[in-house]
């Protein structure tokens, strides 16, 4: 293992010391997917709807949308792919239907949602990209954990030109999901650190758990909706990623 630049992160009044590098939650942390995720919901509900009628509604509430709104602490916005097809095919076994036949329609309307949809990549919320490049700039490792596919993480990291500063893309495949700590491990080992000099930023109470779960240096809970009770276990809560500022040493 080489050398690690070192240095000292301040958010609001806490300060994190002796910090190699930062890991950050995808779907909204850096990627502002709210409209994305809630049409997906939606199709999706209506799909499953067309073959099993009077799912939709309960579906719709199952997911977390309301109307025009997502819950940010909701299903579909936190919970990984494999999940969201589980909880739907369990409001579909409850119509009286197999479980396996229940999991293939929920994975087939799932799927046909998303290729509906298209791949118009959601945007970066603002500011995000340049906290990476000054955190990057800075000799910072920064990597992603996610509860989206690792092939989504890519994805993503390759539609907004992010390779030259995220290191690591860790997402959720058919391994265990948030809060597991091993996801933050296996990006720490794949950024040559120690979860101790790690910190974590997301926007859910699964990413402050992963990270204490893995006995991280801190998390930093990022809420832009300005709700604290969906980063509850931060050690800081902030409502911009460029409230994360680095000290010179």
């Amino acid at each position: 293992m080489g050398l690690n630049f070192v240095t000292t992160i301040k958010c609001r009044d806490i300060a994190f010391t002796n910090i190699q590098a930062i890991l950050f939650d995808k779907n909204g942390t850096l990627e502002n997917s709210e409209v994305y995720l809630r049409s997906l919901g939606q199709k999706a509900a209506r799909i499953i709807d067309a073959q099993v009628p009077g799912i939709g509604e309960p579906l719709l509430m199952a997911f977390g949308i309301n109307g025009d709104t997502l819950d940010p602490a909701g299903l579909m916005s936190v919970a990984s792919r494999r999940e969201t097809e589980i909880a739907t095919a369990a409001y579909i076994a409850e119509t009286g239907k197999g479980w396996f036949e229940s999991l293939k329609i929920a994975r087939q309307a799932l799927d046909d949602a998303e290729k509906y949809i298209g791949v118009t990549p959601a945007p970066l919320f603002t500011g995000a990209l340049e906290v990476l490049q000054s955190l990057s700039q800075a000799g910072l490792k920064l990597g992603i954990v996610s509860a989206a596919t690792t092939s989504e993480v890519k994805n993503f990291v390759a539609q907004h030109n992010l390779s030259s500063y995220i290191q690591a893309q860790v997402g959720v495949d058919n391994g265990p999901s948030k809060p597991d700590p091993i996801l933050f491990l296996q990006a720490c080992q794949a950024l040559g650190v120690e979860p101790e000099a790690t910190l974590m930023v997301g926007d859910a109470v699964g990413d402050m758990q992963m990270a204490r779960n893995a006995q991280a240096a801190g998390c930093i809970g990022i809420t832009w909706v300005n709700k604290p009770d969906n980063v509850q276990g931060a050690d800081v809560v902030i409502n911009r990623l460029d409230e994360i500022q680095i000290l010179e040493s």
